[in-house]
């Protein structure tokens, strides 16, 4: 399966649910309580995230979709606090609030990277708050492309069969992360992602493969949906559908270090992609890709666009090597949007020598990637005169790409870099030889936005020009 990036930029998804605070508090431990056998945690800094739905949330707008999401909070500290970390994520909030009830709250004590303690304040809400969440949710249904009920067993999501109903009636899918062993409430909805976990506590053990698939048909049958979604941890994840062929999915993670969140990165990257108009299977793919991220942040983590493209560039092993100019432009900008320092350099790469490789080798050094720029043959003629080149512009890439100082090769046909200059922005200019910096070509357009121009030095007596010449001698 070939993974593509959607257009998030186009989807629209109303996230309906139990919202939280996830409160974290992270200090160094030195020695025990005189009081127990317990750490001694010196706070030292405090963190607020929203959790629960509103975690969902934050992995849509991570995404770059938009995201409104609806959820019962406590008139409180902790409710604003929630609100405010949403709204600067440019997440909609569309809060019920009660008077009689505070924000649901979890307190996590950090020291050195893990997690000491958990404490949970939280009280579940009345069921007319429910009943008014979902009237309030049902109105907002027919704006979206995707609907996530993101159940915590909270009590917001106790019937959520209203919305269910309204969103078919529109036919806008339904997304659902239950919880729990009664799935009969979920009735009706596109999709559940329990994981293998809350699978087996409502259809019992599956000791195959097999029977794992048997038992999730029928529970497909026995609800009307159109989908389950199986996550089952290090086995990955298994798609089912009525009469197609399951679909199993490897886990994607290299290193897990903190499983907390992953099943709201799943869902949210479901509901995305489907909204911004993807394929399920393709969804499933990303999800499942995007989860392998998240597993290796510490807490709930989301995962940003810019992030999974890079995932999917390495899945589909083109991260790097030769690219065309708009493959380049699209690995830049995700590169800078990680910080990192974009290096470019330019030339007609003839015949590869040790000059070029040390040359390389110094420009990758001043920066995290780097870009090269070749000649095409038509350029190189015209610039170095008749025979020349003596390898095509394809095997030059070629070479070039293998080396291991390279990031990405592509290829240009003036005779100058300039338009690619201007396409790109690198952040470093290098050009090999003892240049004054108004010398090498394109300084001023590097500098006119902000960015740097250097002169690297090359190795003695080592050229292609004089090889050539060499060659030729020696024929003679």
């Amino acid at each position: 399966m070939k993974l593509l990036m959607p257009q998030f930029a186009r989807a629209q998804v109303l996230v309906v649910g139990d919202v939280m605070l996830d409160r974290y508090w992270h200090g160094s431990t030195g020695r025990i309580s005189p009081e127990a056998p317990v750490p001694v945690v010196k706070v030292s800094k405090t963190e607020d995230r929203p959790g629960g739905a509103g975690n969902v949330a934050l992995n849509i707008g991570a995404l770059g979709a938009g995201v409104t999401l609806a959820g019962i909070v406590g008139n409180d500290e902790a409710g604003d606090s929630l609100a405010s970390r949403l709204l600067a994520a440019s997440v909609y909030c569309d809060f019920l609030k009660s008077e009689a009830h505070p924000t649901i709250t979890k307190l996590r004590v950090i020291s050195r990277q893990q997690q000491l303690l958990r404490m949970d304040f939280e009280e579940s809400f009345y069921e007319e708050h429910a009943a008014a969440l979902m009237q309030r949710a049902a109105e907002l249904v027919s704006y979206m492309g995707a609907v996530i009920l993101s159940d915590y067993a909270k009590g917001a999501l106790e019937d959520p069969q209203p919305i269910i109903r309204k969103a078919r009636e529109h036919g806008v899918p339904v997304f659902i992360d239950p919880k729990g062993t009664d799935f009969s409430k979920y009735r009706g909805a596109t999709l559940l992602t329990p994981n293998l976990h809350e699978f087996q506590a409502v259809v019992g053990a599956c000791h195959t493969e097999a029977e794992l698939v048997q038992k999730g048909d029928q529970l497909l049958r026995e609800l009307a949906l159109e989908a389950l979604l199986i996550t089952r941890g290090s086995q990955g994840m298994t798609l089912l559908r009525p009469g197609v062929q399951e679909l199993h999915l490897p886990a994607r993670a290299k290193e897990v270090y903190d499983v907390t969140g992953a099943g709201d990165t799943v869902i949210s990257g479901l509901a995305s992609c489907v909204a911004a108009g993807d394929s399920l299977p393709n969804a499933v793919a990303l999800a499942n890709l995007a989860a392998g991220i998240v597993v290796g942040k510490l807490g709930t983590a989301t995962v940003s666009g810019p992030e999974l493209r890079r995932a999917i560039i390495r899945a589909e092993g083109s991260e790097r090597g030769t690219m065309s100019e708009d493959q380049v432009k699209i690995m830049v900008e995700d590169a800078r949007a990680a910080g990192e320092k974009i290096v470019f350099t330019n030339g007609c790469f003839d015949i590869i020598h040790a000059g070029h490789v040390g040359y390389l080798e110094q420009a990758r050094e001043q920066g995290d990637r780097l870009i090269v720029a070749v000649n095409d043959d038509e350029s190189v003629a015209r610039l170095k005169g008749p025979g020349r080149p003596i390898n095509t512009v394809e095997r030059r890439m070629a070479v070039l790409a293998g080396m291991e100082a390279v990031d990405w090769v592509l290829s240009f046909s003036e005779d100058t870099p300039e338009r690619l200059l201007h396409l790109l922005k690198p952040d470093l200019l290098v050009k090999g030889g003892d240049y004054a910096t108004e010398e090498v070509v394109g300084w001023e357009i590097v500098e006119s936005y902000g960015g740097e121009v250097a002169a690297l030095s090359l190795l003695d007596n080592c050229s292609t020009t004089a090889i050539v010449e060499k060659i030729k001698r020696d024929e003679r």
